[in-house]
């Protein structure tokens, strides 16, 4: 936790001391926001004669060891920020030519422990050359360069917990625990920041949950709560999902100006606790309610669960918490934006929720569901009907899926049973979708489909990436669809007529009554 870069790379040194002396009397420090982190703009564009990396003397004059030291004497840790490429990161489109530390790393390393760094967030701009400033697909293997910067920290004699900023772009999640303490899961939430942008990040984070833990953390970006371009239900909504997803909680406003009601936010104790939770475990994405909401859960150190109900609606409405989503079917619920305890709840809970916004429960003496089994039809069975381009496609020597559906493909389940009295059935999909974006879509970091039972009206489905790579299935995203009639005599088809769906891998259909129709 800790008190980022407010002014965009663009800080002098009063400024940093201001905003240091600031977060020690907003009395956030006390709440665990330990660090007080420098980004980009501090470095000088050449080094010393010696080839030691130093400061703008401009904006830095007494130098990075009397900021350190100051910001030290106030009870905070430092942080400081590096690019591993030729130059870093900057606002003005790369032109600023602040030197990385591409081929000095030891060097850099060694300077900051003694400078005494305790944190070294570093970004991932001018990685391939010194004229390509960002590039979202590079032609080079990006882990050793941040291996690099991972051995030399190991090699001073100073803990200096080490971020990479790598924007998510090589998967980092699938190589990053063992290489630093944090990574960027995606591109930058802003500025300016947006709910779409919310959406594209959570998104990303779908399929990488549980590669984070203690030590190591899925880093979703800056927190931009109290900044211009989202709403105060979405700052609600980005601080507890991001706090229930174990994320490095790093504001990015400046407190001097911030409200009573942004520091109440940032201070809510319930939820800093969330996310420092001892277990250390990320919440996981359980369900979606196209268009309407998430619901996501995970686990704390003491046995409770916690519970984000994330609304996608553009208005207020009332959300169903149906404990099911989760696997439960009781639990005494605790209210985390407020303390409330809301007693025992059996099944369900409906709250009301602001447009943007979110609900945050803990569970605890939960009672969990009684195990329920699924039909499985895979989708390239003989059975099955493809048409318009749909086609199988190998993931690898023993699995494939169906491929190209939308755009006038088609996949139809053929032979699908509804069961003694068919009716609403809980369907449990497994799907690939690599369609990865760094940049706001019409569906960022997400496919839709068109899903229809025996040729009825279809339900609008939409699933997030499963993977940055078209080999990785994800599991067990469940849809309510109507319309089943008794016995093995139902069709389910899946298209899109504008747009691309997910390669589907296999439909599952429950075989239990749920206690709630959904």
């Amino acid at each position: 936790m800790a008190d980022s870069d407010a002014y965009r790379c663009g800080t002098d040194e009063a400024q940093y001391r201001a905003a240091a002396l600031t977060l020690i009397r907003s009395g956030l420090k006390d709440l665990g926001y330990q660090y007080f982190n420098i980004d980009c703009g501090w470095q000088s564009t050449e080094r010393t004669p010696s080839g030691t990396i130093t400061w703008n003397a401009t904006r830095i004059p007494s130098g990075i060891p009397a900021l350190a030291n100051y910001t030290h004497g106030l009870g905070l840790l430092f942080g400081i920020y590096s690019d591993a490429g030729y130059y870093s990161c900057d606002v003005v489109s790369g032109t600023a030519h602040w030197v990385g530390s591409l081929g000095y790393e030891q060097s850099d390393a060694d300077t900051f422990a003694g400078w005494g760094v305790d944190y070294l967030k570093y970004d991932n701009c001018y990685i391939v050359s010194k004229d390509d400033f960002v590039d979202y697909y590079p032609p080079i293997q990006e882990e050793p360069r941040f291996t690099a910067m991972r051995d030399a920290l190991a090699n001073t004699d100073r803990k200096i917990v080490y971020s990479i900023s790598e924007w998510g772009v090589q998967d980092p999640a699938r190589w990053a625990p063992s290489v630093g303490n944090s990574w960027r899961i995606s591109n930058d939430i802003g500025p300016p920041p947006s709910f779409e942008n919310l959406k594209r990040i959570i998104n990303q984070l779908v399929p990488i949950t549980q590669f984070a833990g203690p030590g190591s953390w899925n880093d979703l970006d800056l927190l931009e709560v109290g900044n211009n371009g989202l709403t105060q239900a979405e700052w609600a909504m980005h601080f507890a999902f991001w706090a229930a997803a174990k994320s490095p909680l790093l504001i990015s406003t400046d407190l001097a100006t911030a409200s009573a009601e942004v520091l109440s936010l940032l201070g809510n104790k319930r939820l800093i606790s969330v996310n420092q939770d001892p277990l250390g475990e990320s919440i996981a994405f359980k369900r979606r309610y196209t268009d309407n909401y998430d619901v996501w859960a995970g686990p704390l150190s003491d046995g409770s669960i916690v519970t984000v109900l994330l609304n996608w609606a553009n208005a207020s409405q009332s959300i169903m918490f149906d404990l099911l989503d989760i696997g439960l079917v009781s639990a005494d619920l605790t209210d985390l934006w407020t303390g409330t305890d809301l007693g025992t709840v059996n099944t369900a809970y409906t709250a009301p929720v602001d447009a943007h916004g979110a609900l945050v429960y803990k569970l605890s003496n939960w009672v969990q569901a009684p195990p329920c089994n699924y039909t499985t039809y895979l989708a390239t069975a003989s059975s099955n009907t493809l048409a318009g381009g749909a086609a199988p496609r190998a993931l690898n020597d023993t699995a494939s899926v169906v491929s190209n559906i939308g755009h006038g493909g088609t996949l139809t389940f053929v032979g699908v049973d509804g069961g003694a009295s068919g009716g609403t059935k809980l369907l449990s999909l497994s799907y690939v979708n690599a369609d990865y974006t760094f940049s706001n879509t019409k569906c960022s970091n997400c496919r839709r489909a068109e899903v229809s039972v025996n040729g009825g009206k279809p339900v609008v489905l939409e699933t997030p990436i499963s993977g940055q790579s078209w080999d990785i299935v994800f599991d067990g995203y469940l849809l309510s669809l109507d319309g089943f009639v008794a016995g093995p005599h139902n069709t389910v088809t899946f298209a899109n007529p504008s747009a691309w769906a997910s390669d589907m891998y296999s439909v599952g259909v429950r075989t239990c009554v749920r206690s709630l129709s959904r």
